[in-house]
């Protein structure tokens, strides 16, 4: 309709879901987002200035889909910030849980406490987002969880089960080591437009 526009919302999670349905509408389509973190010290600021922000922050950062805001509330996400769907096989779908630890303190108790939830819920894989550098004793308990096997286009493959990546790791770009992830099963999708209407907002922008 011509007209130039700007969004407001007070949410990642908002903000996100509107990327997603935009790019997803007009795969073509070009925008700006300002407010989220573009740098190491915005998420470490928005960690220190609303914990559950940042962990939905940092969950989509990675690829994956913040827990139900059900399972949001205070004490009651069991464990469960965020999950990942992924193939293994072209006919299965598996999950992997994913935990953000915000604060500077953290310790091998948050790997052994992934594990746990990663075997209550039945899911093979696990990735623990820390805003500190994790310690050599949970680099050595991510390790001991073993490997995820699975079967790749080249042959037999794994991936360690338990994954820690910081903060600094995901502004280099390291994202967790999965089989094919599935965002079908990840995201809901919006119908794409038209061709004609894509044309036409790229031409807008």
């Amino acid at each position: 309709m011509g007209r130039q526009w700007i969004g407001i919302d007070v949410t990642c999670l908002a903000i996100n879901l509107i990327e997603r349905r935009l790019m997803d509408a007009f795969p073509k389509v070009e925008f700006e987002v300002v407010g989220t973190p573009k740098t190491l010290q915005d998420a470490q600021e928005l960690a220190r200035r609303d914990k559950h922000e940042f962990e939905r922050w940092a969950v989509y950062a990675i690829g994956a889909r913040p827990a139900k805001p059900k399972a949001k509330q205070k004490g009651a996400d069991k464990g469960i910030d965020g999950v990942l769907f992924f193939r293994p096989d072209s006919k299965t779908v598996e999950t992997c849980i994913v935990s953000v630890k915000a604060g500077e303190n953290i310790g091998v108790a948050m790997v052994r406490d992934l594990v746990g939830t990663m075997q209550r819920e039945k899911a093979p894989l696990g990735v623990l987002i820390t805003a500190a550098l994790p310690t050599r004793n949970m680099e050595a308990e991510a390790i001991s969880a073993g490997f995820f096997e699975y079967e790749s286009h080249k042959g037999k493959a794994q991936v360690p089960r338990v994954q820690i990546i910081t903060l600094a790791e995901i502004f280099q770009g390291k994202r967790p080591r999965i089989p094919l992830a599935d965002a079908a099963s990840t995201f809901k999708t919006a119908a794409r437009e038209p061709r004609e209407k894509q044309d036409d907002q790229r031409k807008l922008l």
